[in-house]
C-alpha cells in the first residue's frame, strides 16, 4: 500500500517486528536456526482476505521485541502520536508487548492495537491470521485507548 505520511485514510498499520514478521531461511552458515524479520505480516495477510484498500502503513521498525528498550518505545509512541490516522494497529513481539502498550498509555483520540503471533505469519499453522483479523474488529469497534488483541481476546492496556 503506501506511507503513512501519503495517505489520509484513518487506518494505519505500523510494523515494530516481531514473530509476526519472521522468517527462518534456510542457510549453512547458522544451519537454519538464524532469523530475520521480513516484510509485515498484514500485507500477506490482508491480500489473501481480499481487506479493502486505502489503509496506510509504515515500518518503524523491524526488532525482535526482546531487543526493545525505552528509547524504541519512545520511538513507537512519538509515530503513533505524530501520525494523522487516529485507528493503529501495531504489530509487536510477544514477548514484550505488554510494556510497549503501557508506554502508549495516555495517547488521546485514538484507538490503538498491539498485536502479534506465537509463529511466523509464513507458517502454515500460525496464529497470524486470526490475531490480526481480532486487531482489526478491536481497532475498528473500540473507543480510544491502547488495546492488546491475541488469542480470541481484546484487553485493555493496564
Amino acid at each position: 500500500m503506501t506511507d503513512a505520511a501519503q495517505s489520509s485514510d484513518d487506518l494505519l498499520f505500523i510494523q515494530v517486528g516481531g514473530t509476526i514478521d519472521k522468517d527462518y531461511p534456510p542457510g549453512d552458515a547458522d544451519h537454519g536456526y538464524s532469523f530475520e524479520i521480513c516484510d509485515p505480516a498484514y500485507r500477506s495477510v490482508l491480500a489473501r482476505v481480499n481487506f479493502p484498500e486505502g489503509w496506510a502503513e509504515h515500518t518503524l521498525m523491524q526488532m525482535d521485541s526482546q531487543d526493545m528498550e525505552d528509547p524504541h518505545r519512545a520511538e513507537v509512541r512519538a509515530a503513533v502520536e505524530a501520525a494523522s490516522q487516529t485507528r493503529i494497529i501495531i504489530t509487536h513481539g510477544t514477548d514484550t508487548m505488554g510494556e510497549t502498550a503501557a508506554a502508549l498509555a495516555g495517547i488521546s483520540g485514538k484507538t490503538i492495537v498491539l498485536t502479534g503471533a506465537m509463529l511466523p505469519e509464513k507458517f502454515r499453522d500460525s496464529d497470524a491470521d486470526f490475531n490480526l483479523g481480532m486487531a482489526i474488529a478491536a481497532v475498528r469497534l473500540s473507543p480510544p485507548g491502547v488495546y492488546v488483541a491475541l488469542n480470541g481476546t481484546v484487553t485493555p492496556a493496564a
